[in-house]
């Protein structure tokens, strides 16, 4: 049983058989900027018995938004990363990290103090740049922006409803954290390190605007193997109304991860 954490959101009703299945695989997913970390909990059910998806939520989101937001990508991973490690030390599960758009280079942050730690098996990024071009200009350009001329800045990734951004007190309403999480990317600052070891799979969407092949061809020199590409059918959010396009990418790396990952007493240390 995963111990219980702030930091994780379960879905309890259909991810009981994933609990009881010895070797599950967990599965932390990592939302976009301004995203509900509940709406992974959705995709439970296409995972089966294979995987637990655990959705982060950190301070000041959520059911935490009595806490302090943390105002760092850096302080964002260091929580994040110590709750997993955590968790793993209990769990005796492999466990994959998956995050989009923001939340991918959240997660590679977090891979990076994770790697070594028993158990991590494995990365998956959907929706991002290599580490290395961010934040890129339009990102930061973005961030800069306020009211209507955020909005419309916005827009250009996807995602928003139309009634959003037609109404500007719905947009006072939801949109203080989809600010707040553009400028800690426009704040992130790439430092150049060891490679991960662990595998890092590459998911995006066909027709996205804001991330192309070019853009990924950098994140090679972040493996020490070359990272499996995946592509699907849509924009930015190719994801939304089909979770199968990432699900059917999770469900087989969940296997392996389970398969090649011995369970029992161990020891795990943050690094």
């Amino acid at each position: 049983m995963v111990a219980p954490s702030p930091w994780f959101l379960t879905s309890e009703t259909t991810a009981a058989a994933a609990d009881g299945a010895t070797a599950a695989t967990r599965v932390y997913c990592f939302p976009h900027a301004g995203g509900n970390p509940r709406t992974f909990l959705d995709w439970q059910a296409d995972l089966g018995t294979d995987a637990r998806i655990l959705a982060v939520c950190p301070p000041g989101r959520g059911h935490r938004f009595r806490e302090p937001a943390l105002t760092s990508v850096a302080d964002l991973a260091d929580g994040s990363a110590a709750a997993i490690a955590l968790a793993a030390t209990t769990a005796d599960r492999p466990f994959l990290l998956f995050g989009h758009s923001f939340g991918a280079a959240l997660a590679f942050e977090v891979a990076r103090r994770l790697d070594g730690v028993r158990g991590f098996a494995g990365l998956v990024v959907s929706g991002c740049s290599a580490p290395c071009l961010l934040p890129t200009r339009r990102v930061v350009d973005t961030a800069r922006l306020e009211g209507r001329a955020f909005t419309e800045a916005v827009g250009f990734f996807g995602g928003l409803p139309p009634e959003v951004v037609e109404d500007e007190t719905l947009q006072e309403l939801l949109l203080p954290h989809l600010k707040a999480d553009f400028r800690l990317v426009a704040g992130y600052r790439y430092r150049p390190a060891a490679p991960l070891d662990v595998p890092v799979t590459l998911l995006n969407g066909t027709e996205d605007p804001h991330v192309d092949a070019a853009a990924l061809d950098a994140w090679a020199r972040e493996c020490a193997t070359p990272p499996r590409r995946h592509w699907a059918d849509g924009g930015h959010f190719y994801f939304e109304g089909r979770p199968d396009a990432v699900t059917r990418v999770l469900r087989p790396l969940a296997r392996a991860a389970a398969a090649a990952t011995p369970v029992g007493d161990g020891y795990v240390e943050l690094i």
